[in-house]
């Protein structure tokens, strides 16, 4: 039998809205990272990445602590349930966490949300294979979209809402994406979130020890797709991988150009110079005890938390 789905696209992925956001990215330097995500050979190349260097699929200490943390959350949760997944990905915690739910007795209700259509239709067809469930896939930019309740109610038929935020934290500034959750999570309602941490006590030396996760030939293609496909080569300049920040350290990832390169895009033409530098992608790295704060500070209880053994990931069981 065929598989199909209904998905809806929230206004701020509306083909004006995109483009606004394009050019806003490339007069700032500044890349949105849904760019990275638009296109199915991105997608690909990213489920490619996620799949060798993610800790869900390397570290089998990861796998348990989030089985722990799906067990925790079910047994907080109703008999009626919606599982809305923020920046779902390919939805394999998601469908994990709706086994966990389905084999406690639960009824479920999938909403995943993502930037990309590719992307919310692979989450929606792995929760589907792995833990049969109606989905209601949501494409939508997190970082521009506000009063989301408006859009994820009609379609959560009426369910308790749990809400998964795994791996999104690091690619936003917190204080822009915490105001949004806090906004958009009603009191009482569970949240699991998950952080990629620093490991060690010494915070700086932490970040810098998993730099090489990042700076590999896989995210390389993945985050040069964007502007290859504007016409820059890689001859253009070289991609750099930098540590930043003061209280909360992001690992950034910029091009710096080397010599001069004019593109013309959605009618507009914009020109590099030699020394300039486009930034890519960032993504923060937390200590378990500064995130908890952080989320304090923005309105949350941490019930719960769990670490890995290589300190490197955790996640948090929130209200």
């Amino acid at each position: 039998m065929s598989k199909t789905f209904s998905v809806l696209v929230h206004e701020s992925q509306y083909p004006a809205a995109v483009r606004e956001e394009f050019v806003r990215s490339l007069r700032e330097r500044a890349v949105n990272h849904k760019f990275h995500y638009e296109s199915y050979k991105q997608t690909a190349k990213w489920l490619e990445l996620h799949e060798r260097y993610s800790p869900a699929r390397t570290d089998l200490d990861c796998v348990t602590i989030y089985d722990r943390a799906f067990a925790a959350a079910a047994e907080l949760a109703g008999p009626d349930v919606t599982l809305v997944g923020l920046g779902a990905g390919g939805g394999q915690k998601d469908a994990s966490f709706l086994e966990i739910l389905k084999a406690g007795g639960k009824r479920t209700g999938y909403v995943p949300l993502d930037v990309s259509t590719p992307m919310v239709l692979t989450a929606a067809l792995t929760a589907k294979a792995e833990s049969p469930v109606r989905s209601a896939p949501i494409v939508v930019d997190l970082g521009v979209a506000e009063y989301l309740s408006a859009i994820i109610d009609p379609v959560a038929t009426g369910r308790e809402q749990i809400f998964t935020f795994f791996g999104m934290i690091p690619n936003f500034h917190p204080e822009l994406i915490l105001p949004r959750l806090r906004h958009l999570i009603r009191s009482g309602a569970i949240l699991l979130l998950s952080a990629n941490l620093s490991p060690g006590t010494d915070y700086a030396r932490g970040v810098s020890a998993i730099v090489p996760q990042y700076d590999n030939q896989l995210t390389r293609e993945w985050l040069m797709m964007f502007l290859l496909d504007l016409g820059v080569d890689y001859g253009d300049g070289e991609l750099r991988w930098t540590i930043e920040g003061d209280r909360f350290l992001r690992i950034t990832a910029s091009f710096h150009f080397s010599r001069e390169r004019r593109i013309r895009a959605e009618g507009e033409s914009f020109e590099f110079h030699a020394g300039d530098r486009v930034q890519l992608f960032f993504s923060y790295r937390y200590r378990t005890e500064l995130l908890k704060k952080l989320l304090i500070e923005y309105g949350f209880e941490v019930e719960n938390h769990w670490i890995t053994q290589s300190g490197e990931e955790g996640v948090f069981l929130c209200h």
